[in-house]
C-alpha cells in the first residue's frame, strides 16, 4: 500500500543530509505571548513559535492539503469549523495556505509527560498480493473474514491456537475470503492492516480488490523480526531479511509465526479507479494519502489533527505537514508515528526499513 502516484519520492541515498535541518526563518509578526502548555492523554503540548518548525517555509503544502480535505470528510469537533476554509484554500497558493495556518493555528511541540521530546518514526504500506478464490497447490494460505463468535469471545484464539485447535478451525471454516501462496505474505497483510489483492476466480477471471481491516483476535502484537533477533537468527530484521531466513529454515516457519499471537481478519471491498488513487481507510475513517498520512497514538494526538513532522535520517529526510488519520497496536507513546508510504514494492521497501528519530508538532486552532 507502484505507480508514481502511490509512493513517496526519495532522493538518491548519497544526497540525503543526516544533520538536523535548519529551522524556518523567524516571523516578525509572531510575537504574541505564548499560551500555557496543554496535557493531552500521554503527551504534553508545549506552545512554540512557527520558526521552530523545520522546513515550514519550503514544504509543498498542496500535497498535504489533499490529505486534509480527506480529514474534512469526517472532522472532529475541534477542526470542523475550519473545514470550509480548508476547502476554499485547496486552490490557493502555498504562501496563502501558510499565511492562513499562521493566522488560525498555533504550533505545539509534542513531548511525553516524562522523558525526551525525540521519538521514533517507522513506516507502513499497503501490500499488493496475488491470490486465488479457491485453495490450490500454489495458493493454500487462507485470509479470513471475522469468525461469527468473535464478539462473544475476547480475546479470541491466538495464532497458534487458530492453526491447531479443532474448535478454532471449526470457527474459521467457511470464513475464507481468498488464499495466498506464502504464509509470510499473509502475515505482512495482517501487520499492515490492509492490502490490494488480485484474485483469480474459479472461472479464471481476475479482479483486484482491497482487503481492509475488519477485526482482530485482541491478542497482543509481537514482532517476528524482534523474535528472530532475540533468537540470534539474523541481524537484518527487515521483511527481505525475514523472508530469506524463512526460505532457509522452512521447518521453523510456524514457530516464528506463532511468536506473534495476534490475528487480523478482513473484509473485501471493491477497488474503483478513484479508490485506487488513495490508500485504505485509516482509523479516522478516511482514505490515507501516501506521504501525508500518519498513524499516531490516539491518546496523545486526536484523529484529524494536522501534525508537523521532522525526521532526519540516512534513509530519507522528512520535514512536512502530515495528518493524523490512523493508529496501530505498536504505535504507543507521545512522540511516535507510523508514516504511510503508499503501495507496491518501493513503498514496501521504504516502509520495511524506515526507523528514524522523530519530532512532532501539532497544529491546533487558536
Amino acid at each position: 500500500m507502484l505507480a508514481a502516484c502511490g509512493s513517496v519520492p526519495l532522493p538518491p541515498a548519497d544526497e540525503v543530509p543526516v544533520a538536523r535541518p535548519p529551522v524556518a526563518p523567524a516571523d516578525p509578526n509572531d510575537t504574541a505571548p505564548l499560551p500555557a502548555p496543554l496535557v493531552q492523554g500521554r503527551s504534553r503540548w508545549v506552545p512554540v513559535r512557527w520558526a521552530e518548525l523545520p522546513g515550514f517555509s519550503e514544504d509543498a503544502l498542496h500535497e498535504a492539503w489533499n490529505a486534509w480535505l480527506k480529514s474534512c470528510e469526517r472532522p472532529g469537533p475541534t477542526f470542523a469549523a475550519l473545514c470550509p476554509q480548508v476547502r476554499r484554500l485547496s486552490i490557493g497558493t502555498a504562501d496563502e495556505q501558510r499565511a492562513w495556518m499562521r493566522e488560525r493555528l498555533r504550533p505545539y511541540r509534542v513531548e511525553p509527560l516524562q522523558g525526551s521530546a525525540e521519538g521514533l518514526l517507522t513506516g507502513y504500506f499497503e501490500p499488493t498480493l496475488e491470490a486465488s478464490r479457491l485453495p490450490t497447490a500454489q495458493f493454500s494460505v487462507a485470509l479470513y473474514r471475522p469468525p461469527a463468535d468473535i464478539a462473544g469471545r475476547r480475546p479470541w484464539f491466538s495464532r497458534q491456537e487458530a492453526d491447531t485447535l479443532p474448535e478454532a478451525r471449526a470457527a474459521l471454516r467457511g470464513r475464507e475470503i481468498a488464499y495466498v501462496a506464502d504464509p509470510l505474505d499473509a502475515l505482512m497483510l495482517q501487520v499492515q492492516g490492509s492490502g490490494r489483492v488480485r484474485i483469480t476466480e474459479p472461472d479464471g477471471s481476475r479482479r483486484t480488490v482491497r482487503l481492509a481491516f475488519a477485526a482482530s483476535n485482541d491478542q497482543p502484537y509481537r514482532s517476528v523480526g524482534s523474535w528472530l533477533l532475540q533468537q540470534g537468527a539474523l541481524r537484518d530484521a527487515s521483511w527481505p531479511g525475514i523472508k530469506a531466513w524463512a526460505a532457509q529454515n522452512p521447518q521453523r516457519v510456524n514457530e516464528m509465526l506463532w511468536s506473534n499471537p495476534r490475528l487480523v481478519f478482513f473484509r473485501e471491498e471493491p477497488l474503483s479507479d478513484l479508490d485506487a488513487a488513495f490508500g485504505p481507510r485509516g482509523a479516522q475513517g478516511v482514505p490515507l494519502t501516501p506521504g501525508r498520512s500518519i498513524a499516531v497514538d490516539k491518546d496523545s494526538i486526536p484523529y484529524g489533527t494536522p501534525v508537523w513532522l521532522a525526521s532526519p535520517g540516512p534513509l530519507v529526510n522528512l520535514q512536512r505537514l502530515t495528518l493524523a488519520q490512523d493508529t496501530g497496536s505498536a504505535i504507543v507513546g507521545a512522540v511516535r508515528a507510523d508514516f504511510f508510504t503508499g503501495w507496491g514494492p518501493e513503498a514496501g521497501e521504504l516502509a520495511g526499513r524506515l526507523k528514524q528519530p522523530l519530532r512532532l508538532w501539532v497544529l491546533w486552532p487558536r
